[in-house]
């Protein structure tokens, strides 16, 4: 069984990295981001993949290359980048993570939305048949369920969606694009609203996105597991369609038409197009 953080998604935003990567065989992590990893139990990562963003031209937005880390170590900058003057910089500390040669992925794991992300751990089961980004997390199995009925239904959410409100960071667990409106759908478990300071928080949290503009819909364990198919679907696909259906990019429209047995939902027509 594969376990959470065995993969770890890294972030390569220059090609230095990435030769570095391939030539000399290591990457480095800041070590407050290891300290967050190490909070969510995700660190000592077996393998490390790349998700290479917009300065990669034809290969951006996409995972292809990854290693096996060999070895972890802490470093300061300078014994990282010993040519470089010597500044206040150098005395960062990094997580310095020894790699085997690149391999290629036969198929590049994609972003649909060219989204920014932070690093994703994940499993390697996970990381092995992904084909698009949303694919890799690994947050909740209530989440991978509904996840696993919007590749069904091709309703193109995106996963752990990163939204700044005011100086706040949110993470929502699934943020639909709609023509007329976004929706974040959360799914809650049993624990929301379990404690007084919580509530606060989430209330905070509910107001900033509504403010902006997110419609929230939210749905507990029972729902999630015994009413997924004849509530939680049709309640999210009600609300795609009132705000005009699903948009990709601002280019296709689609419409949701669940047909009769709700389980057996459909495809959705392309009901507009832009030229």
């Amino acid at each position: 069984m594969s376990s959470y953080g065995e993969v770890l998604i890294a972030i390569l935003n220059n090609r230095a990295d990435l030769e570095i990567a391939r030539n000399q065989h290591w990457y480095r992590v800041p070590v407050d981001q290891v300290a967050k990893l190490k909070q969510r139990e995700c660190w000592q990562p077996k393998w490390l993949a790349f998700y290479q963003t917009k300065v990669f031209g034809a290969e951006a937005h996409t995972v292809r290359y990854y290693a096996e880390v060999t070895a972890i170590c802490e470093v300061y900058r300078w014994e990282l980048f010993p040519e470089e003057a010597r500044t206040a910089k150098s005395e960062k500390r990094y997580c310095k993570l020894e790699l085997s040669p690149l391999r290629q992925l036969s198929k590049p794991i994609m972003s649909k939305r060219l989204r920014r992300i932070t690093f994703i751990p994940t499993t390697w089961e996970k990381f092995a048949i992904a084909d698009e980004i949303n694919d890799l997390w690994n947050d909740s199995p209530l989440e991978d369920q509904l996840w696993k009925e919007f590749k069904k239904l091709e309703i193109d959410a995106e996963r752990q969606e990163h939204i700044k409100v005011k100086e706040r960071n949110y993470f929502l667990d699934f943020a639909i694009y709609c023509v007329d409106g976004k929706i974040n759908v959360e799914t809650d478990g049993d624990t929301y609203h379990t404690q007084k300071e919580q509530v606060v928080q989430d209330n905070i949290r509910e107001n900033a996105l509504k403010t902006t503009g997110w419609r929230t819909l939210r749905f507990n364990t029972h729902q999630l597991k015994e009413q997924m198919a004849d509530y939680c679907i049709p309640t999210i696909v009600e609300n795609i369609n009132r705000l005009g259906g699903l948009s990709e990019q601002g280019l296709i429209l689609h419409s949701v038409q669940p047909v009769q047995v709700i389980q057996q939902l459909n495809l959705f027509d392309c009901s507009h197009s832009c030229e």
